[in-house]
Parts: structure tokens; sequence; C-alpha cells
């Protein structure tokens, strides 16, 4: 069933007014430059702000688009504003997002033999393709019970970070990663995962500081031990453009391509 997201409700007695005065200081934007964007005035702004205006839905909606605040967000915006939410949240498994659900596994698959996956706001994996699950050999059974979470599954100490042969490198993109993600949220939820596995010990890696990597990367690998090889891989992220529903919104597809021909090669040769 489709709902409209409420769940980004407005805390108790805050209007619009400071909720965009927060999301802007967040942005380190001023009250002109973010007027100047939006085609009004530091005035309008200012009033808005401070609870002297009552902005048009029409304008809560344009002020969130220059502020970048994620969709689920915005429906907070416009109930502190006093209208109803514009974004719907429709449920991954309902025949609505068909489309979107056939579309992303044709995708994931059509990248084999290399890996994919994709996840939600909260890093729960909603699906991946053979590539990672090969990647996951060895894990125990307690890290795949549903809900996957990627970055527990990547971090914790029994699960794949041991193999990283980086993983103080590869840590410390995931957690900075993880930390943009906070910031633009704004989610508890998300700040008590980044908080855990944070905290979990980085275990010993055979590889040293000093170690040459033998190939030039363009981007920073993960590079990772498999049925006694090293495995390099550059990822990267998408996410739908200009989604009208918070469920999409929140949804990113991870890509990981061979970052050498050794890894290349080695994939194309398992059997399918």
């Amino acid at each position: 069933m489709t709902t409209l997201a409420s769940a980004a409700v407005t805390p108790s007695g805050q209007g619009v007014g400071p909720l965009l005065r927060a999301w802007r200081e967040q942005r380190r934007l001023s009250q002109l430059e973010l007027a100047l964007r939006a085609d009004s005035s530091a005035r309008h702004v200012s009033f808005i702000e401070t609870g002297r205006a009552r902005p048009s839905e029409e304008m809560v909606l344009r002020l969130a688009e220059h502020l970048e605040v994620p969709v689920r967000e915005r429906n907070a915006l416009l109930l502190a504003a006093g209208y109803a939410p514009r974004f719907s949240e429709t449920p991954l498994d309902a025949p609505a997002l068909d489309s979107v659900r056939e579309g992303i596994e044709r995708l994931i698959q059509g990248y084999e033999p290399y890996p994919a996956l994709v996840f939600d706001a909260a890093y729960h994996v909603v699906a991946a393709n053979r590539g990672i699950m090969m990647l996951l050999d060895g894990v125990p059974e307690s890290l795949l019970r549903p809900p996957l979470n990627t970055m527990r599954l990547t971090l914790h100490p029994e699960g794949l970070a041991p193999r990283i042969r980086n993983l103080r490198e590869w840590r410390g993109h995931l957690l900075e990663q993880m930390r943009r993600q906070i910031a633009l949220h704004r989610s508890e939820s998300l700040r008590a995962l980044y908080e855990e596995v944070a905290a979990y010990p980085v275990p010993e890696t055979d590889e040293g500081p000093e170690e040459a990597d033998p190939v030039p990367y363009f981007a920073l690998p993960m590079r990772i031990e498999h049925a006694g090889r090293t495995l390099s891989f550059v990822s990267s992220t998408a996410t739908f453009n200009t989604p009208m529903d918070v469920t999409v919104a929140e949804l990113a597809i991870e890509t990981f391509l061979p970052a050498d021909p050794a890894t290349a090669k080695y994939l194309h040769s398992l059997p399918r």
C-alpha cells in the first residue's frame, strides 16, 4: 500500500521557520545566498525563518530543493508549514514499485560477474548479485541474517574486515561516507549504526603500511582476499534522479569495478 510518508514528523511545537533555518545553517548559506538561489529576497527568507511570514507550499519545496533537503525531510517541512506531505513512501515489495525492483534486478544481474548491490538509507541490503555473494563466502551465518547491513558485513571483525588488505584506508572511506549521510539525513538510527561500526576493533592485516601497489589506481580500491588471491575493486554509487517517492529516493546502487586486469580476468573465469 502506498502511503504519504509521515515518519519524519516535525518536532513538537517547531514551525517550518526554525527547521528551514537549521537546514540553511547546516548548508552554510546566508539568507541572501539562499534567496538568490530560490528567486526570492533575503527579507522574505528572514520573515519565513522568524515566523513573520507563512511560506507557500511552492516556496517550501523551492527552498528545500536549493537546500538539498532529502525527500523524507521535505515532507516534514511541508507538515511544519501546515501542508500535506507531497511525497509518498511505498514499500519496496508493493506492486506499484514492480518496475523499480525489476529494473534494479536486471541492472545488478547484468553487471555480473562484477559485484553490485542495492541498499537503503540505513545501509540495509535490498538486492545483491552473485558477485557480492562470492565475496561473502566464509562470512558467519550470524552476519548474514536479514536484514543484511553492508556496513556491518564490511567492517565487523568476523565479516569482510580481516580479508581487506587496506582495511584502515577502506574503513576511513566508509566512515566518512556515513558521516556525510548523517549530516544530510540527521538520522538517529544512522548515527547509532555509525557509532556501532566505528567501535569495531580493527583486525591486523597482512599488508604493511609501506607496501607499494603494483598497479597505479585512479580511485581508492578495496583490496580483498578471496580464494588465495587478492582482488582489487573501485566502487561507485548511483541514485535515482528527481525521485517522487521516499523509498526510491533512499535507494543506492553500488557497483564494484575491477581495478586491475588480474581481478577482471579472475572474475570472468568463474563459472556462471
